[in-house]
């Protein structure tokens, strides 16, 4: 009796692996729901903390559950000497922000005395940490001192503050928080699975954040938003888009910032983002940046229907993510570091979530090698 093989599906494809209250993405749509909110109902309205709250909780918090929940992060944001002295020997050798950040991460296991020894110390430790972490180590890296974090400036605000130890302006804050808050969490993508296959053997919190820094830090994940606003200066003005991009398409180069594999229609991400740096650059910025940006996108968009019909090649939020985190004077190498910011809010929710309801993650694989095989002595083989 033979027994019979499962269905292969190459990079599990279409295939359910969760069920989840946390995020829905429909790419025929265009739609991304987070905890029941449109993105556009939430993303350029609550603060990073209570778009946190929402997702491990499953509700908005009222003021006092809000002003209860900011300190219980704040009480976390500073860094440990051992954090520094690790980020400050990874600075020595000048590694990758997101290398400086993963290893960073797994020094929040370490516990002073007193503290509790459990996941939700680690989820407030993490989420509190990551802007520290960053912040620290790109200040370390360009041979500065870091900045310590301010009780009176919000998550977001700090993290801008600790990058330049200059405290931002509103616009700049809601640019930010607009960008953490969209990013947050995207269905079961590459890292988040990691977090939940982690966290199903019954391992920590930390192990399964750590893991999701690794997985993200893969180009074809995390991806690399900066070449697509390197596009839009390269171009330079309206009058030479349709040309230049002509010529990359006709070189068969990819368009950075368009195409998505799940979003067959415009990414509702690159949509608030859009928003968020329209605004930032009204107030604070250079327009002309933002106006040539969106001319240069509806070019694109027309040229790619053009050149590859069918394909159904839109906006992605790599785009504005690159726009916008610009105009908040980050640089390039900062913008896959401040997605993870973001995003370690959404890992630990499904963490969460996956303790209370799920199991060990265990799927099949299809064995494809010989059979059969014949053991031959070491002074027999040839």
């Amino acid at each position: 009796m033979t027994t019979a093989t499962p269905d292969f599906v190459p990079g599990l494809q279409g295939v359910v692996a969760a069920e989840t209250r946390l995020s829905s993405v429909d790419g025929q749509l265009g739609e991304l729901i987070i905890a029941g909110f449109p993105l556009e109902e939430i993303a350029g309205r609550a603060t990073f903390e209570e778009m946190v709250y929402l997702l491990w909780y499953d509700a908005l918090p009222d003021a006092q559950q809000l002003a209860d929940f900011q300190q219980r992060l704040g009480a976390y944001r500073d860094l440990p000497g051992y954090t520094l002295a690790l980020l400050r020997a990874a600075a020595e050798q000048q590694v990758p922000a997101m290398d400086a950040l993963r290893m960073a991460a797994s020094t929040i296991s370490l516990r002073t005395p007193g503290e509790p020894d459990d996941d939700q110390r680690d989820a407030l430790a993490l989420v509190a940490r990551f802007p520290t972490i960053v912040a620290a180590y790109w200040r370390l890296h360009n041979g500065e001192e870091p900045v310590a974090p301010r009780a009176d400036l919000s998550h977001t605000a700090n993290y801008l503050y600790m990058l330049t130890s200059d405290v931002p302006t509103d616009e700049q804050v809601r640019a930010m928080e607009t960008y953490l808050n969209t990013v947050m969490d995207h269905g079961l993508n590459a890292s988040t699975f990691t977090a939940r296959v982690i966290i199903s053997t019954e391992s920590d919190m930390v192990s399964a954040v750590v893991g999701a820094v690794g997985a993200l830090k893969g180009p074809l994940h995390g991806g690399a938003p900066g070449p697509a606003l390197d596009m839009v200066f390269e171009i330079g003005d309206e009058s030479r888009a349709e040309a230049y991009l002509r010529e990359k398409l006709e070189r068969g180069d990819r368009l950075m910032g368009f195409g998505h594999r799940v979003y067959k229609v415009r990414d509702p991400r690159a949509d608030m983002l859009s928003q968020a740096a329209e605004k930032l650059y009204s107030a604070d910025g250079d327009l002309q940046l933002y106006q040539l940006a969106k001319y240069v996108e509806d070019m694109a968009v027309t040229l790619l229907e053009e050149y590859k019909p069918g394909r159904k090649l839109q906006t992605n939020v790599e785009f504005y993510t690159a726009l916008l985190l610009h105009g908040l004077n980050l640089p390039t190498d900062l913008f896959s570091p401040t997605f993870a910011i973001s995003r370690a809010a959404g890992w630990i929710a499904h963490a969460f979530e996956h303790q209370a309801t799920g199991r060990l993650i265990r799927p099949q694989s299809v064995y494809t090698g010989e059979r059969n095989r014949q053991w031959v002595p070491l002074e027999s083989r040839k």
